[in-house]
């Protein structure tokens, strides 16, 4: 009886080791499996969203899907229909991004201020006039459902110099601080 005890104490030390030895690499497991999905979790929590969905998904939505997900405002004049002028420059964005995906980087110039962004200008550059000059505007994901006039601003802001030759007596004063 005394040899079988031994025999099997050394049966449950060999085991022991064993079962440690397995354990932490499920343990190990679990935890990279964990890290992994904290990481994706973490990516897709860093994409550009617009009320839920993904730039591709956008990309991929018919225009009457896409309108629903749009401000009231924005909602109401697309659901009037683009104006002969909005469509012209739709159409010249489509061109302008058929062109850049064979490698041609065209900039598209207009007056129409009143355009709504939609996802499938995402990465183009459009040059908006803002009464004296084309600004340009090169369009990013977190664009979409503004206007393009919002981008090119109409007025600057006046910084006065140090009063010139001529100037009356008042303007002259400079106070010290």
């Amino acid at each position: 009886m005394a040899p079988n005890e031994e025999h099997d104490d050394e049966e449950q030390k060999e085991m022991t080791p064993d079962e440690t030895t397995e354990e932490p690499s499920e343990e190990i497991d679990e935890e990279t499996e964990d890290k992994e999905l904290d990481l994706v979790r973490e990516r897709d929590r860093l994409k550009f969203h617009y009320r839920g969905h993904t730039l591709e998904e956008l990309k991929k939505m018919n225009m009457d899907e896409f309108v629903k997900l749009l401000p009231s405002r924005a909602r109401r004049s697309l659901r009037r229909g683009l104006p002969p002028r909005q469509k012209k420059l739709l159409e010249r964005l489509r061109r302008a991004y058929r062109a850049k995906k064979r490698g041609k980087d065209i900039l598209t110039r207009t007056h129409v201020r009143d355009m709504l962004i939609f996802p499938e200008m995402v990465g183009l550059q459009i040059g908006v006039y803002n009464g004296k000059s084309y600004e340009v505007v090169e369009v990013k994901p977190e664009m979409i459902g503004h206007y393009l006039g919002e981008f090119s601003l109409t007025r600057r802001y006046v910084q006065h110099g140090s009063p010139g030759i001529g100037a009356t007596r008042s303007s002259k004063y400079v106070p010290l601080k």
